[in-house]
């Protein structure tokens, strides 16, 4: 029976392959305050700004590649058992052929009603005003605003309870809820945290492997390591 990694991922190792990570050092996203493109508020007082933004992030996809780190990430599952769950709203993991991807923030290509939040659809193009659901209602994008609950946690904080091994990629693990997520793994397990300004003492946890590089320089080498722990045993 595989060992069962689950995989954190965030900002850090799309930022690789070019996306921008939204928010700068002043804490705005794209010059906007957080608030006016990332909340209900928001998209209540202005949904075309709040569209276009997104519009915006759906149009430079195409113009993306994933990194070696994404692709690396992949090649584990002939090893292991693996579920990422990522900050990120793209879809660089699934085209780097991962198989079992939890969007605990939503996704850039999908869509959904704005009178019901499980209506979801994949949607790829420009999302505009006037752009219905079947019922009828306005769409929006399918990403978890600011404010409101994530649907996914709860299936994210099970595969990170289940895990042997837990690997954290590209993320500060500071913005919650997604930085509880790794108080859910078993005590004593591997843990190993790449990112290159790391932030979390070894004290903090049992079994920590901090390694200070970026996803591209880390993960690689990383993975290497764990196929090559399968191959001796």
């Amino acid at each position: 029976m595989k060992k069962r990694i689950t995989i954190l991922t965030g900002a850090g190792i799309s930022a690789e392959s070019g996306i921008n990570t939204f928010r700068d050092s002043g804490g705005l996203w794209e010059g906007h305050d957080v608030m006016e493109v990332a909340s209900p508020e928001g998209f209540a007082r202005n949904p075309e700004l709040v569209l276009d933004f997104y519009n915006q992030r759906r149009r430079q996809l195409p113009e993306v590649a994933p990194n070696e780190a994404h692709k690396a990430l992949f090649k584990l599952e002939d090893f292991y058992n693996v579920t990422i769950v990522t900050q990120n709203v793209d879809d660089l993991h699934e085209r780097a052929g991962s198989s079992n991807v939890i969007h605990i923030h939503g996704e850039l290509l999908k869509a959904r009603s704005t009178k019901n939040e499980n209506s979801i659809i994949p949607w790829t193009k420009d999302l505009n005003i006037g752009d219905y659901c079947e019922k009828g209602h306005q769409l929006r994008p399918h990403i978890v605003w600011f404010g409101k609950a994530v649907p996914l946690l709860e299936q994210a904080a099970i595969a990170t309870q289940n895990a042997d091994i837990v690997i954290i990629i590209g993320t500060s693990m500071q913005v919650y809820p997604a930085a509880s997520l790794i108080d859910y793994a078993q005590s004593g397990i591997p843990i190993y945290f790449i990112d290159p300004k790391p932030n979390v003492s070894k004290n903090n946890y049992d079994n920590l492997t901090v390694i200070a590089k970026t996803a591209v320089q880390g993960i690689p080498q990383l993975v290497t390591e764990l196929i090559a722990t399968i191959h001796k045993n």
